[in-house]
């Protein structure tokens, strides 16, 4: 490979190390920039799901960069490892999903993953292709290629051993099959969440022993979910998936703590907070931060609209434009947490008295503090939290 300086570098480096967590090893990726030929950027997802989220896009976006600066971006769908589930920061074995499932959510990735990558410049291919026709001659060989010993020595497999939980045999094959992925594709350069480092170093000693240049590997922070403590996953309920709807994306974000705000304008944005940010009301800049992801993903028309309507709710005691209905037969009552179940605004009776004695529902904008019958007669607003809506609508009597 040439050593030539590309006077660039420098300056290319500076925006690909924004906001990345480590890169192994940034002399490689110095000498790898300077041969002046496109890069083949790998990154993987396993349609284990059919949204991709907020979480998804730290690394989605470092690939962006990576494509604006004139690379290649090889966006791996895992069809085939899917069926396996990545142990990376699992503390427990993934079920099994149907190949039903894979095959609904890779549809579904295919469409989004466009909404932060360039398509000119994305080859999206599927590691079924080359995963099956290894067969079981070639599973076996590539199994040969490490050891318990270095499997154990991962964290979240030793951790787990160490407590004494299940550890399957697929789980050990997984990273083999990633690291894989890496030799098949000929990736120069792989992107991963901090979760993934094990993994993604797999795919160099692979591509070492296949005699090919060993990819440059860059981890990327994993972003926390609307919780604050668990990475975002749909599986943990606290994920920001690109499909959802404006409002509801804004006001999610806007449900994150000031210390996370910080964080998501960093991981989340090319912006960071201005100078005079101590000036700025937290909300504000919440709100401002709020207003750039959902214009980013579904415009900025929607974006206003979506703080518009927040305000309108939130500021202003307003109600949203387009509450729900829930039609029920007149009578002379029915307790309040009945409504509740019976309009999906709560899953049970017990949460839905938790909810009134909490304080949290609203009967034609009165506060309900015991789950006492409501009179059907008239139409009202029937309110679960500061988000859920409810129009319920009396049915009228037919004539004889």
């Amino acid at each position: 490979m040439t050593t030539k300086k590309d006077p660039n570098t420098d300056k290319t480096l500076e925006v690909i190390k924004r906001g990345a967590s480590e890169i192994i090893s940034e002399g490689e990726l110095s000498l790898k920039l300077s041969v002046g030929r496109p890069l083949r950027i790998k990154f993987g997802v396993d349609p284990t799901s059919p949204d991709i989220h907020l979480g998804h896009t730290v690394a989605l976006n470092k690939l962006r960069a990576f494509q604006e600066l004139g690379h290649k971006v090889i966006f791996i769908i895992g069809d085939f490892t899917a069926k396996i589930g990545d142990p990376s920061g699992r503390a427990e074995t993934r079920p099994m999903l149907d190949e039903k499932d894979i095959l609904a959510n890779s549809a579904t990735y295919v469409e989004q993953v466009f909404k932060v990558l360039d398509g000119d410049n994305t080859e999206v291919v599927y590691n079924s292709h080359w995963l099956y026709p290894l067969g079981i001659d070639g599973i076996l060989k590539l199994a040969r290629s490490a050891t318990v010993a270095q499997m154990l020595h991962r964290a979240d497999f030793a951790e787990r051993f160490k407590k004494g939980a299940d550890i399957t045999m697929l789980e050990f094959l997984y990273p083999l099959l990633q690291g894989y992925d890496s030799v098949a594709v000929a990736a120069d350069v792989e992107i991963g969440g901090t979760d993934q480092k094990f993994n993604l170093l797999v795919g160099r000693d692979l591509q070492k022993n296949a005699g090919q240049e060993p990819q440059v590997v860059i981890t990327m922070p994993i972003l926390e979910g609307l919780d604050g403590v668990k990475k975002m996953s749909k599986s943990y309920g606290n994920h920001v998936a690109l499909n959802d709807a404006p409002r509801d994306m804004f006001g999610k974000i806007m449900s994150i703590s000031d210390e996370m705000m910080l964080r998501w304008y960093e991981l989340l944005t090319s912006e960071y907070l201005a100078a005079g940010a101590g000036e700025e009301h937290p909300r504000d800049a919440k709100a401002r931060l709020a207003g750039i992801i959902v214009g980013r993903y579904h415009g900025d028309v929607a974006a206003a609209a979506a703080r518009e309507e927040f305000d309108k709710i939130f500021k202003r005691g307003g109600l949203p434009d387009d509450i729900a209905e829930y039609a029920v037969s007149p009578s002379e009552g029915k307790l309040v947490s009945e409504l509740l179940v019976e309009s999906s605004m709560a899953p049970s009776k017990s949460e839905a008295r938790r909810l009134i004695t909490q304080g949290a529902v609203r009967l034609a904008g009165e506060k309900i503090n015991k789950d006492e019958a409501v009179p059907l007669g008239a139409d009202f607003i029937l309110q679960a939290g500061k988000k859920n809506f409810k129009k319920i609508v009396i049915l009228k009597k037919e004539s004889k």
